[in-house]
């Protein structure tokens, strides 16, 4: 019998779970980008611990193992600002990259109402991108991170329903 997979908010005791994670799915853009200190890749265990004191960290869970993560914060102009999402790569494929997207989506709406959502990725990684597109992620720019192009995209937000009285 199959385990289903579980999004919860991510805690302290989730954060070497997380930081291997991250190191594992990150590789194939670093390998494609010919970049392995890329900000994903050399983060330290006490840096990502304050990520998870600071902001909104949202986990995948298939029984008790960390499958997917994703990260956002809202900044002081009401832009919530998402980034390293990253899925196991034998999950991937799946739709639980647009489920984690949508989960720390929510969460932030609940709690600091953003007016929008932006998120970078690299402007070569076509998955990233395809699943960005789908999901209502516009392009706005792109941005030259020391050696690579990045895509800077957004979506507004879509103000929560009215409660009938």
């Amino acid at each position: 019998m199959g385990m289903s997979v579980t999004i919860s908010a991510a805690d302290e005791r989730d954060a070497e779970q997380i930081l291997k994670l991250q190191y594992l799915c990150f590789q194939s853009e670093a390998e494609l980008y010919g970049d392995y200190r890329i900000e994903p890749l050399v983060q330290t265990l006490d840096e990502l611990r304050d990520e998870l004191a600071g902001g909104c960290v949202m986990v995948a869970r298939l029984g008790e193992e960390v499958v997917g993560t994703v990260r956002g914060k809202v900044d002081a102009e009401g832009t919530a600002r998402i980034g390293r999402l990253c899925v196991h790569p034998r999950l991937q494929g799946h739709g639980l990259g647009g489920r984690l997207l949508a989960a720390v989506e929510s969460r932030l709406a609940e709690e600091f109402a953003p007016k929008r959502y932006h998120l970078v990725t690299g402007s070569r990684s076509e998955g990233n991108l395809r699943l960005y597109r789908r999901l209502g992620y516009t392009p706005v720019g792109t941005e030259r991170d020391r050696r690579w192009w990045l895509s800077s995209r957004t979506r507004r937000s879509t103000p929560p329903a009215r409660r009938q009285s």
